[in-house]
This record gives C-alpha cells, sequence and structure tokens, in this order.
C-alpha cells in the first residue's frame, strides 16, 4: 500500500470519507478502540453511521473513574456498539501485591511498566483475537508532539492505523457533538479535557502547556497504545524521549 499516495488524497478529505475509504479497503478486518473519555462519542457515532456492526475495542484497565463506566453504558446503549472489552490477565488487586501502586512512584519507568500490563498487552491481544488489518482511531495531530508527526493513515507494525478526524480542531469537535447532540464525558464539566484512570488525571491548570499535561503527573505525553512497538521504532514509551 503506498501510503505517500493514499495520504495525499486524503489530506482535505472529509472523515466520513476516510472511515468509508477503510471499511472498503480492509473489511471485516476493520476495527475501532475507544477509551470512553471526554470526546469518545464523536468517534464511536461518526464510525458507526458508516460502519454500524464494526468492533469497538475498549480496554477497561480497572482503574477507570465510576463516571466513566456509566458514560459508556450509555453511550454503547445509544449507539449500539459492538462492543470488545478487553482486560489484563493480572487482575488490579494481584498486580497491587506484586509490584505495588505503581502509579504512586512517581516515575516514568513504573508508568510504562504499568500501561504495557494493563493496556497495551490487553489491545494487543484484542487486536490478534478479531483478526484486526486495520484500527480507526480518534488521535487528533493537535494533543500532543507525537501525534503532530502523524498522518492519516499510518502503518504500525502490521496493521494499518486510519485517523479521520486527525485534521480537527476542539471547535470541529464541538460543532460536531452539538450538531448530532451527542454528550461529552461528565468530567468535562469538572475542568477535564482528557480522561483516564482516576489516578492518573486531573483537571486543567493554569499551568499547564497543553491538555495531555494533567495525564500521568505530567512525566508522559502517551500510554503506549499509539507508539511504535519495536526498538527500532521506539526505544521508549515515554513520549518525553520522541
Amino acid at each position: 500500500m503506498d501510503l505517500d499516495q493514499i495520504n495525499q488524497k486524503f489530506d482535505q478529505a472529509s472523515a466520513e470519507d476516510v472511515v468509508g475509504w477503510a471499511a472498503e479497503t480492509f473489511g471485516d478486518g476493520l476495527v475501532m478502540s475507544t477509551s470512553f473519555g471526554i470526546q469518545a462519542a464523536v468517534m464511536l457515532h461518526l464510525v458507526t453511521q458508516v460502519v454500524p456492526d464494526i468492533p469497538v475495542i475498549w480496554i477497561d484497565t480497572g482503574y477507570l473513574p465510576s463516571q466513566t463506566y456509566l458514560f459508556a453504558e450509555k453511550l454503547a446503549e445509544r449507539l449500539k456498539l459492538n462492543l470488545k472489552v478487553y482486560q489484563s490477565l493480572i487482575s488490579p488487586a494481584r498486580m497491587e501485591a506484586l509490584y505495588g501502586k505503581l502509579w504512586e512512584f512517581n516515575d516514568v519507568k513504573a508508568f510504562n511498566q504499568y500501561d504495557q500490563m494493563r493496556k497495551v498487552e490487553p489491545m494487543q491481544r484484542a487486536l490478534q483475537e478479531l483478526q484486526a488489518t486495520a484500527w480507526l482511531a480518534g488521535l487528533r495531530s493537535k494533543q500532543t508532539n507525537f501525534r503532530q508527526s502523524l498522518r492519516r493513515v499510518e502503518s504500525q507494525g502490521e496493521l494499518y492505523k486510519v485517523l479521520p478526524i486527525l485534521n480537527w480542531h476542539s471547535k470541529d469537535i464541538y460543532q460536531y457533538l452539538q450538531a448530532h447532540d451527542l454528550p461529552y464525558h461528565p468530567f468535562f464539566d469538572l475542568g477535564y479535557t482528557t480522561v483516564g484512570d482516576w489516578h492518573s488525571s486531573r483537571p486543567v491548570g493554569a499551568e499547564d502547556e497543553n491538555d495531555r499535561a494533567t495525564r500521568f503527573q505530567g512525566l508522559k505525553e502517551e500510554c503506549g497504545l499509539h507508539l511504535p512497538q519495536t526498538p527500532e521504532e521506539s526505544q521508549s514509551l515515554d513520549s518525553s524521549s520522541l
């Protein structure tokens, strides 16, 4: 697949057109992921309008806020999602007994160990079991330094990563939510612009340079799900090294 040619073709294409191309190109091998975060309703609605029965992978770390679980339940019911929930093979209690509360170590290495167990391994297992060949994700270039380097269609290992709303701004997100009467995650009203696990997310403060600084105690921007996984592609899950 000539990614340069494809990305040139889709440089100014609509998000819906990108999703339609992915569905036609990858067929049953196409999946999408969601975190049921602040703006998750946008991608979930946009994609399922084109591919209603697409497998939707949700990695449940076991440490999400109760509001996230309730938000997920409501969205899954409203949009009739074909939800595929995956969790770590090691329970939260067992992990804490063996390794401690890794998020309290204030250390990038500990965060990476946590992310590998609770997020990356379950996602890799999900993609394998669902026999995915391409993965739709709601990354936006404005979110992190790493994401600014991405194109709308990329390769990640043996998969293709398709990013329909990569070039969207916050205004585009807001307008889509309003146009389709879709909800934000309830933490938006508490000052959060991004939310993950309860222990590693906080509202935006005046000192924050970007939204992702509110995650992982500001030590890293990426959880590892969207970073290259081979040593040749990336020496660390720590986005500060990118």
